[in-house]
């Protein structure tokens, strides 16, 4: 098996474990061995699975870059990873789709983040999954990347599913007033731009700096600002 072949066995085992526990063999897992039961299987099964991501993509070469990769798409990808940035660290915050905030669905404003998205967190992974796609065009980093952005994407249609069936008026509530396509409620007018807390603007620019800085002692490549500042 060729190196990429063995990234996507990884990456695709890692995906669909997590869809598979997730949402159909969760309840009977649950029922079977608990909760806690359940936690630990999941937790062990993503750990083997991601560790085997991670020892493949090392393990292979990397090929030819698909395209060129300029300052303008450099450019590009800079500004798109600080507003995953600022999404991510929004989300932490008075987010209905965290285990245990469920109830306040019903209520929560869609402000900030959440006028943009009612899934800021899994966007932010989906951005950062095309922003390295964009930079490193590769095939092992377009096939981990790839799955990134398809666990994050198909993960929130998935979520919004069963957060639907667990509190139909909550949740329901909350979908009417938020959108899944960003800056769709937006446009519609059924939210609106602004309410951003100082942890999203001000979270997601220290993330941003910090997280495109770690890239030069990690790997040797300037990221981000850095890029033009180093």
């Amino acid at each position: 098996m060729s190196g990429s072949m063995l990234v996507l066995a990884a990456a695709g085992a890692f995906v669909a474990t997590h869809f598979i526990l997730s949402h159909p063999l969760r309840g009977p897992l649950v029922r079977a061995v608990g909760e806690k039961g359940f936690l630990a299987l999941y937790s062990l099964v993503a750990f083997v699975t991601l560790g085997a991501t991670v020892w493949a993509y090392r393990r292979a070469p990397a090929t030819r870059p698909l395209w060129e990769v300029g300052d303008g798409l450099w450019a590009f990808v800079t500004v798109a990873m600080l507003i995953a940035s600022i999404l991510l660290l929004g989300s932490l915050i008075r987010n209905p789709a965290l285990p245990g905030a469920a109830r306040s669905a019903a209520t929560a404003e869609a402000r900030g983040v959440y006028g943009i998205t009612r899934h800021p967190m899994m966007w932010a992974f989906a951005i950062w999954g095309a922003c390295h796609i964009l930079v490193y065009p590769v095939e092992k980093n377009i096939i981990v990347a790839g799955a990134i952005i398809v666990l994050a994407l198909v993960g929130a249609a998935l979520q919004d599913r069963k957060k639907a069936a667990q509190d139909p008026q909550g949740w329901s509530a909350w979908q009417a007033r938020t959108s899944y396509l960003p800056f769709a409620a937006i446009a519609a007018g059924r939210a609106r731009f602004g309410g951003f807390g100082g942890h999203a603007l001000g979270g997601g620019i220290a993330v941003w700096l910090l997280a495109t800085w770690l890239h030069i002692p990690a790997s040797g490549w300037a990221a981000g600002i850095w890029r033009w500042l180093t």
